[in-house]
C-alpha cells in the first residue's frame, strides 16, 4: 500500500437504516433486509433506481453446520438488488475475515474508480436455532485431532488463551474486564434498537458468573442475534447536494496472520506483532496518528479484543490497556475519557459484528446521534475482528 489513501475524503456516507436487533426473529430475514435498505435509501434522499452499486459480506457467523439460503439465513448483495428491483452495475460480496472493514474496502473503491455512483453496503446477521457451538463432529481430523478432543475448540478457547498470556504477563484481573463489560453494556443499554436496550450490568454481575475458559465468562463474548444494518455510500462530491452531513472516509488497513499455525492457535505474541503492522499502515494511509481521533470505537466481539486494540493501535501503551480502564479511561460519561465503546460495541448490542463501531462513527460525525451527542467531533475510528485477521477505517466530517 502506497503511504497516503489516494482517495482520502472523496467517498462519503450520506445516509443509513438499522433495523431492531432480537435474538431470534419470526420472519425470514431477507424480508428485514429489504425493509431496511428501503429506509436507507429514503433517509440518504435518494430513490432505488439511482442505487447502481451493493456491497455485502454473505458470512453466516456461527460455529457447527448450519444450512445457508439466501433470504434467509443470508442476504448476499445480489439477492438484495434483485428483491429491492434495482438494476446495479456493480454487485460483490466480501470474503473472508473482517467484513465490515473488508466490505467497506470494496464500496469505497467502487465509488473512487466510477465503478458506481450510489452503493448499497449491508450487513445481515441471522442466529440460528440451536445452541452457538453444536457441531455434527464425530471424528477430528487434520489440525483439529490435536485440540478437539482435548476441549480445544470454538472461538472463545482460542481467546481465552491469548487472554491468558496478558494477564500472565501484565498482571491484569477479571476486575479490570468487568469494568469494560459493563461500559459496553451501559451504553447498549441507551440504544432503542439494541438487543440489550434498558439491560445494564453491574459489575459484581460480571464478577458472579462462572468462567467457561479461564478467566472468560459468557459476558466477555458477543450475544448472537438478527439483525440488518445498511449504509449509502457516493463521492464526496454528490453528497453535496444530500439532506444529511456527510462523514468521508479517510483511509484504511486490514491486518492478516503473521506466522502460520493452527486455525485457532492465535497468541498475544502474533495478534501484537500484527496490530502493530497493521497501525503502521493505518496512520500512513490516513496522514493521522491515534492523537487525533476523537472517538475511537473498538471491536469487542470477545472482549479481550479491545485490550489488543487499545495498545496496538497506540491508544494505550503495551500491557497498560487494564489499568486504563480500571481507572476509568473508557468510561463515556466521563468527561475527557477515551470513549471507545459509546456505541454500546458488540457486547452491548448483540452479534452485529463491526456493525456499532462503524453505525457510532457514522451517527456521531454526522450529528445524528440525538440525545447521546457528543461535542466537538471531527475524527473516529472503527474496527472489526482482530487486528491480525480484521481491518480498521478511519472517518471525518472534516474533509479538509
Amino acid at each position: 500500500m502506497s503511504a497516503r489513501f489516494k482517495a482520502r475524503n472523496q467517498v462519503a456516507l450520506v445516509g443509513y437504516a438499522h433495523s431492531q436487533v432480537v435474538r431470534r426473529a419470526d420472519r425470514p430475514l431477507g424480508v428485514t433486509a429489504v425493509e431496511t435498505a428501503r429506509r436507507a435509501i429514503e433517509d440518504a434522499g435518494l430513490t432505488v433506481d439511482q442505487i447502481d452499486g451493493f456491497v455485502s459480506s454473505p458470512l453466516l457467523p456461527t460455529s457447527g453446520d448450519h444450512e445457508v439460503h439466501d433470504g434467509i439465513s443470508t442476504v448476499t448483495s445480489a439477492w438484495l438488488a434483485k428483491h429491492l428491483g434495482a438494476d446495479p452495475a456493480y454487485v460483490v460480496g466480501f470474503q473472508g475475515i473482517g467484513q465490515i472493514t473488508g466490505s467497506m474496502t470494496l464500496a469505497v473503491n467502487a465509488i473512487a474508480s466510477g465503478a458506481a455512483d450510489y452503493v448499497l453496503f449491508h450487513r445481515a446477521l441471522h442466529n440460528p436455532a440451536g445452541g452457538y457451538n453444536d457441531n455434527p463432529m464425530t471424528r477430528a481430523t487434520g489440525a483439529d485431532q490435536w485440540m478437539a478432543p482435548q476441549g480445544f475448540f470454538g472461538s472463545m478457547a482460542a481467546i481465552a488463551l491469548a487472554y491468558n498470556e496478558y494477564c500472565l504477563k501484565y498482571g491484569a484481573t477479571r476486575e479490570a474486564m468487568a469494568h469494560l463489560v459493563v461500559e459496553a453494556r451501559k451504553n447498549g443499554s441507551r440504544i432503542p434498537w439494541s438487543a440489550w436496550y434498558g439491560k445494564p450490568l453491574t459489575v459484581d454481575n460480571y464478577m458472579a458468573e462462572t468462567q467457561i475458559f479461564e478467566p472468560m465468562c459468557r459476558l466477555d463474548a458477543d450475544m448472537p442475534v438478527e439483525g440488518v444494518a445498511v449504509f449509502i455510500l457516493t463521492s464526496a462530491e454528490r453528497a453535496k447536494d444530500l439532506p444529511h452531513k456527510p462523514v468521508y472516509v479517510a483511509g484504511y488497513a486490514s491486518g492478516y496472520p503473521r506466522d502460520h499455525r493452527t486455525a485457532l492457535h492465535w497468541t498475544l505474541d502474533e495478534m501484537m506483532s500484527s496490530g502493530a503492522a497493521l497501525s503502521k499502515r493505518l496512520w500512513a494511509n490516513t496522514g493521522l496518528g491515534p492523537a487525533e481521533i476523537d472517538l475511537p470505537q473498538l471491536y469487542d466481539g470477545f472482549s479481550p479484543f479491545v485490550y489488543i486494540w487499545l495498545e496496538t493501535l497506540g491508544f494505550c501503551r503495551p500491557g497498560e490497556a487494564h489499568q486504563f480502564i480500571l481507572s476509568g479511561g473508557i468510561d463515556s460519561d466521563r468527561p475527557g475519557s477515551l470513549a471507545v465503546m459509546s456505541g454500546g460495541g458488540a457486547i452491548g448490542n448483540g452479534r452485529m459484528h463491526g456493525v456499532p463501531q462503524m453505525l457510532e462513527c457514522y451517527l456521531q460525525l454526522s450529528e445524528r446521534a440525538g440525545v447521546r451527542q457528543r461535542p466537538r467531533l471531527t475524527t473516529g475510528l472503527a474496527c472489526h475482528s482482530t487486528p491480525h485477521y480484521g481491518g480498521v477505517v478511519v472517518y471525518t466530517n472534516d474533509p479538509i
